[in-house]
């Protein structure tokens, strides 16, 4: 082979750090696009629940996403990441809401129906869904704040009471008593609410 040559194969060869920093970067890719996959539509029901417009909602989920990709180096690090990203998720939606005391709340609840499932039933069946799934979340948002918490991400998120502590940064026994709290306070809301039909 002439100098030439080897130079050129020599120009043309990409170094390995090269190669694992592109296969390192392609792996990461990779596993924030899992996390998306996987917890996109349960990030934006919390966001959602919290509150209560869509493209709030969507910004927050991104916000989040957004939190990940700046500390992915710590991702290898994180044990439950259903509960790390909720909890991210939850102070931006919490952070939002106290900035935006002063804005109304919309209530939207025709675009919370469209995430819920309705598969399968007529339209009738739909509307009366619709309809006991908006008297629930009014009972629910008539809830103090602390209960309502506990029961959107009890209920709403299916986190246990270990993992709703994690998120709130309270102790578990505190979790404990304010979803029962809440429960107690949901079951006169909807009795009430029965009466009144």
């Amino acid at each position: 082979m002439s100098s030439g040559q080897a130079v050129f194969s020599g120009w043309m060869e990409i170094p390995k750090s090269a190669v694992d920093d592109n296969a390192r970067q392609h792996a990461e890719e990779q596993a924030l696009a899992a996390l998306v996959e996987e917890y996109a539509t349960t990030l934006y029901r919390v966001a959602f629940s919290v509150l209560r417009n869509a493209a709030d909602a969507e910004d927050a989920v991104q916000e989040a996403f957004l939190r990940v990709l700046r500390h992915r180096e710590r991702l290898d690090e994180v044990r439950d990441r259903r509960v790390w990203l909720i909890r991210i998720v939850w102070n931006i939606v919490l952070d939002r809401k106290r900035r935006a005391k002063t804005r109304p709340e919309t209530d939207d609840v025709s675009e919370l129906a469209r995430v819920l499932p309705a598969g399968g039933l007529s339209a009738d069946e739909r509307a009366m869904a619709a309809q006991h799934h908006t008297h629930v979340l009014r009972c629910v948002d008539q809830l103090p704040a602390k209960e309502r918490q506990v029961l959107v991400l009890s209920a709403f998120e299916e986190l246990s009471s270990v993992e709703i502590a994690s998120v709130l940064g309270i102790t578990e026994s505190s979790v404990r008593s304010r979803l029962f709290r809440a429960r107690n306070l949901m079951a006169g809301l909807l009795n009430h609410l029965r009466s009144l039909r």
